[in-house]
């Protein structure tokens, strides 16, 4: 089949592209430094002609609340018209695990309201939401920091590494839409004060983690069970410690 990846030139992108080539399709990958602006419309005519499949990885430049909102909307609302305008019969969106339960969040409040576009709309679609990515993990603790301090709270994340993020999607660029939501996630749910602290030991970051339940992930409450699977999902093979280990080799 011919696939085109939206964001295709990112962490997920280059990955799915890789996998897809690997297994036959015809993969072209389209991004704003390949003349495509998903905001704008431009060159997405051009960029669908023949495409049987879309996968949306692309991700909004800011992460603030108004701007992160209108990249989703506008983006998503120009990628389903130039998706039903080109026939393709199967629109795939990555999404977050949990971004309907963490309503104070800007960014996961966006992403619903892609969801929601993508439900509404005229195209079949899959929309898979992921837990956080192994590759974020430090980000998380860098936001966090004050000084040598690490103040998180004990609401479990359960990642997973962005090659098995790949691989999940790959698998549903195979299969037929499913018009509805699947989750994917790590193999073990990790509180995420407790996560945080492997994984600054294991780097040797001298940085303390304190356990401070009125903290909050990217501003958002943690509870319990807001970010990780509700139920049935689809699980990554990749451990902590084996991906760990493997970017400490890699360097």
């Amino acid at each position: 089949m011919k696939v085109v990846i939206i964001g295709g030139s990112g962490l997920i992108g280059r990955k799915l592209s890789t996998l897809l080539r690997h297994a036959g399709h015809e993969v072209a990958s389209a991004s704003p430094s390949s003349g495509v602006n998903t905001v704008t419309g431009e060159g997405l005519d051009q960029a669908l002609v023949g495409a049987q499949v879309v996968v949306d990885v692309s991700n909004s430049p800011s992460f603030a609340d108004e701007q992160v909102m209108q990249f989703f909307q506008d983006s998503t609302r120009n990628l389903l018209a130039a998706s039903a305008k080109a026939g393709v019969g199967h629109f795939i969106a990555l999404s977050v695990v949990g971004a309907d339960r963490a309503p104070a969040s800007g960014y996961l409040r966006a992403k619903v309201a892609q969801e929601s576009a993508i439900g509404n709309g005229s195209v079949p679609y899959t929309i898979v939401r992921a837990t956080q990515f192994f590759e974020f993990l430090m980000p998380i603790a860098h936001a966090n920091t004050s000084g040598q301090t690490v103040r998180l709270p004990t609401g479990p994340l359960q990642p997973m590494a962005a090659s098995d993020v790949a691989a999940a999607l790959a698998e549903v660029v195979g299969h037929e839409p499913l018009n509805g939501i699947s989750d994917i996630a790590g193999p073990e749910a990790i509180p995420l004060d407790d996560l945080i602290r492997h994984v600054l030991k294991t780097e040797k970051d001298a940085r303390e983690v304190v356990t401070d339940h009125h903290a909050t992930y990217f501003g958002a409450p943690l509870t319990d069970g807001s970010l990780i699977p509700a139920g049935k999902h689809w699980t990554g093979r990749t451990s902590l410690d084996h991906w760990l280990a493997a970017e400490a080799e890699a360097r």
